[in-house]
């Protein structure tokens, strides 16, 4: 059978025919749609977990109960999954384990560009990477059958370009699940220094067999075409090499970047004149094979940073045709912005009103960073809103205190910030922290989670009480305010903030962009009312312009949501 695919639908109809029966993972772009697309096959259990930690811990008990299993996330996820990680290396697995992660070069939805192949070699996991949706197929599947062989997670490095693009693939039918049996192992699975020493010994052993087996094995191909140009690449960068050299030159495509084979690269080497490496963000190959004493063209040709494309190709090799055709360069651009309606929007304008500083985190509200609200001062990792603001008025003191807060989405603060919430509450900063709760995992394309009251499949679920939780965690103080009424948003944020002790504001109000959620009539401007005093125009919202002088609200977009309505001071949005 044959079918176009994304890149990670591919993954997913490879766990599936492999016979994996668990998935647990947190959802993160551009990996999000591997769970999406293997929870719509029944048989197979899948989960949202609160964190990636989580993810790859429950994987593992899966593994280790005899099941094949597989949790996925983004590059940064695979930071909060590290301490897991590096200890699985160790114990091996009992079922295939495969870790699914997405890197992001170019960083199309991510707040870095770190390169996860760092992750394979310092744990000493093997590592897959695909070029294409069909290899993204064939490598999950056959991911399974090397995990077991060599008692060994193994990690699938997926990128944006992979995992969002699609291409025929040809697949076949699902294998029979198989429970293998488990059998108490504690000198294997019970990581204290005692069996963990011992256990040292067998990873650097493991090492040795995979990289023999990488000198010939599915993963690792040659095309032999001129002896005088020699290109080692992997990944989305062998199609733009492809594309651009044809049969011009040899190609040595690495679908297996840790271990990298040894014998295989100086055979290559030797048969070439000149040897190129072309490689994405770090220069991982291009170091190994300089290891070996071969003399290579990388980095100094090809940057370490962003994307490849053809174009990057072209240019390096002079194959670039300056007739081609561009898009036109005086194309408007068209700046990331919270959708018209968007909860968060109310509160971000509260706050950059009365001129707080912002700690911000990860999600749709990071775009409270960008014209005019202008109402974010950082964001750095899931989480850090609330620890940062934390250290941020420890270090500053009373006044910091009185104009400082952190906010946080409803997802995040279930993935990472409720630890932080403790540490507020435990060493005592007059902290005040703003839950962003709009019902959903809105940024990476709504997904639940552990506060919204339903699973993966849509199912009804345990919710999470916010407001409970955060008593628990030791905040006496916890209020919900409606983020379309500017009144009640910054009577909450000015009493919170003047009290000496800890605190919670709810901001909640569902995604407007949810199904459940039904949005009012457009509003609309009396022209002959309005003064032009542009005041609505302040909040940023996409439905709002101006033309021949007075404000105009686009029908197409307004959901009657009414936060403009109460800026005007002469009652021209109607």
């Amino acid at each position: 059978m044959k079918q176009l695919m994304l890149g990670n639908e591919a993954v997913a109809r490879g766990l599936y025919e492999a016979g994996c029966m668990f998935v647990s993972s947190y959802p993160g772009t551009p990996s999000t749609e591997i769970t999406e697309a293997i929870a719509k096959y029944n048989e197979v259990y899948a989960e949202w977990a609160p964190n990636e930690k989580v993810a790859m811990e429950a994987a593992f008990g899966a593994s280790l109960a005899g099941r094949r299993s597989f949790c996925a996330m983004k590059h940064v996820g695979l930071n909060v999954a590290a301490d897991p990680l590096f200890t699985i290396s160790y114990t091996g697995i009992n079922a295939g384990m495969v870790i699914g992660v997405a890197d992001d070069a170019g960083m199309h939805s991510s707040q870095n560009e770190q390169d996860s192949r760092h992750y394979a070699i310092a744990s000493k996991i093997p590592m897959l990477e695909p070029a294409d949706s069909q290899e993204a197929y064939d490598f999950a599947k056959s991911a399974f059958e090397l995990s077991e062989k060599y008692d060994t997670p193994v990690l699938l490095r997926m990128c944006t370009r992979i995992a969002h693009s699609q291409s025929v693939v040809e697949f076949s039918e699902k294998i029979p699940a198989v429970l293998k049996d488990y059998e108490k192992t504690p000198q294997k699975y019970i990581m204290m220094p005692g069996n963990a020493i011992k256990r040292h010994p067998f990873v650097e052993e493991r090492t040795e067999k995979l990289t023999c087996f990488a000198e010939d094995c599915m993963y690792n191909s040659v095309e032999y075409n001129s002896d005088e140009i020699g290109i080692i690449t992997s990944g989305c960068s062998y199609l733009y090499v492809k594309e651009v050299m044809g049969d011009s030159a040899s190609i040595l495509k690495i679908g297996m970047p840790n271990p990298l084979p040894v014998e295989l690269i100086k055979e290559f080497a030797s048969k070439v004149k000149k040897l190129y490496v072309i490689e994405e963000l770090d220069p991982i190959i291009e170091n190994h094979v300089k290891a070996l004493g071969i003399k290579v063209i990388g980095k100094e040709k090809f940057s370490i940073l962003g994307e490849f494309s053809q174009e990057t190709i072209a240019k390096a090799f002079d194959k670039f045709d300056k007739e081609g055709v561009s898009a036109d360069s005086e194309i408007p651009m068209r700046p990331p912005m919270m959708c018209a309606g968007c909860p968060h929007r109310g509160m971000f304008y509260t706050l950059s009103k009365n001129k707080i500083t912002v700690h911000g985190d990860i999600g749709c509200y990071t775009l409270g960073a960008v014209a005019p609200l202008n109402a974010l001062d950082s964001t750095l990792c899931m989480g850090a809103s609330i620890s940062g603001l934390h250290g941020f008025n420890a270090a500053r003191g009373e006044d910091a205190e009185k104009k400082s807060v952190a906010v946080i989405g409803d997802s995040t603060f279930m993935h990472s910030g409720m630890t932080g919430l403790v540490n507020v509450a435990y060493n005592a900063t007059n902290s005040t922290v703003i839950i962003l709760d709009n019902s959903i995992t809105g940024m990476t394309g709504h997904q639940q989670n552990p506060t919204t009251g339903y699973n993966i499949k849509g199912d009804p679920a345990a919710k999470v009480d916010l407001e409970a939780l955060c008593k628990a965690l030791g905040i006496n103080r916890v209020r919900v305010v409606d983020p379309y009424d500017l009144k009640a948003c910054e009577t909450a944020v000015k009493e919170e903030l003047s009290v000496a002790e800890p605190s919670v504001i709810i901001s909640r109000r569902p995604c407007v962009l949810l199904k459940s959620v039904k949005t009012q009539p457009s509003l609309n401007v009396d022209a002959d009312k309005c003064k032009s005093c542009k005041r609505c125009m302040g909040l940023g919202c996409p439905a709002i312009s101006m033309k021949d002088g007075k404000a105009k609200i686009d029908n197409t977009l307004c959901v009657g949501c009414g936060v403009c309505k109460q800026l005007c001071a002469f009652d021209a949005i109607v």
